[in-house]
């Protein structure tokens, strides 16, 4: 499916408000209808800061979710209480996630809720930007599941979530979706220790009953869990395996590594579309517009403008909302500058 030239995007989460974050301390104090109006007015405000930004394609900025991805345990039957993480205290890192005992089938007899967030999204944004769903994929969500003997290890864990996240794929479809991001960062992270060729082939089979019938998109990074990576950050032992991936387009993160192995965007532009990110989400220095439009040169020099889009390193709600705002801002004027001295609309 074409895109535009130098298009800007965003992964899928956005900062939630301060007064959301609040208010979710205290949920028990609402209704039904309160906690509605709270949703909705933090999906506003989240595509208010992207359509002011200037991006060309927005999300509802994930704010009904817990994370990117911890609230899609709440959606599956067959888990237990969350498993305390054994740390509780000290500088914040990925272990002290909390993780979910698997107690019987894997389930999701009422889908994961994105197609509810993308229905609401569609019902509050205006007309004009492109609209975006992210889903968690199988590999990735098995990675805060205990196993057991039904399920003996992380293999058997994504096998029994891939024909959930897929029919959620195909439900987001049916619904009018035409642009989705498998969000797999833990692909990226694992590559160096398991087969791609495997991850690939999860992948694939994830996303085949909606393949040409939308745009798709994935999303491999290194971890973003309070700012921070959970693995070594290097890209060459996805590849070129992952060119074999079934999407339209791969979304990277360089930002945040310096452009480190820049390379691989003429790479997978070989065959795909890229996302490349240009704004490093775990720092609050703010990029310049100078700076991002010589970023999107660097890049132009590997592959042709109809090939790329340009977008945040990783989600937004690790950051700050006063410097997503400004990040996103610099960015879409950064890309824009370029844009102008191509001659491009």
């Amino acid at each position: 499916m074409k895109q535009r030239p130098l298009r800007t995007t965003v992964v899928g989460s956005y900062p939630w408000p301060a007064w959301l974050e609040f208010a979710a301390q205290h949920i028990e104090a609402f209704g039904e209808a309160d906690r509605d109006e709270l949703i909705d007015d933090a999906v506003t405000a989240a595509i208010h800061d992207q359509v002011a930004a200037g991006l060309d394609m927005i999300t509802d900025g994930e704010q009904a979710r817990l994370d990117f991805n911890l609230s899609f345990y709440g959606h599956l039957q067959g888990l237990d209480r969350p498993q305390q993480a054994a740390r509780r205290f000290g500088p914040p890192g990925h272990d002290q996630r909390d993780r979910h005992h698997v107690v019987g089938e894997l389930l999701a007899p009422r889908g994961l809720g994105v197609v509810t967030e993308f229905e609401r999204l569609r019902r509050l944004a205006p007309s004009g930007p492109v609209l975006k769903a992210s889903v968690p994929g199988p590999y990735t969500l098995s990675g805060r599941l205990i196993s057991n003997a039904r399920y003996p290890d992380r293999w058997a864990l994504t096998e029994a979530l891939l024909p959930i996240v897929r029919h959620e794929l195909e439900a987001l479809v049916a619904a009018g979706c035409r642009e989705i991001c498998i969000d797999e960062p833990s692909m990226s992270c694992y590559a160096h220790r398991e087969d791609p060729r495997r991850l690939v082939e999860i992948l694939n089979r994830t996303v085949a009953p909606v393949a040409g019938r939308c745009r798709l998109s994935t999303h491999l990074c290194f971890g973003n869990y309070r700012g921070r990576a959970v693995a070594p950050r290097r890209y060459a032992p996805l590849f070129p395996a992952f060119l074999e991936a079934a999407v339209d387009e791969i979304h990277v993160e360089m930002a945040s590594r310096e452009f480190a192995e820049l390379e691989i965007v003429g790479q997978i532009a070989t065959v795909k579309d890229v996302a490349v990110g240009i704004v490093d989400v775990k720092s609050y220095w703010v990029e310049p517009v100078e700076e991002i439009a010589e970023r999107v040169r660097r890049c132009l020099a590997l592959a042709p403008p109809e090939r790329l889009s340009f977008a945040s390193d990783c989600g937004l709600s690790q950051t700050a909302r006063w410097a997503a705002r400004e990040k996103l801002g610099n960015m879409a004027l950064g890309v824009a500058r370029v844009r102008a001295e191509l001659g491009l609309s």
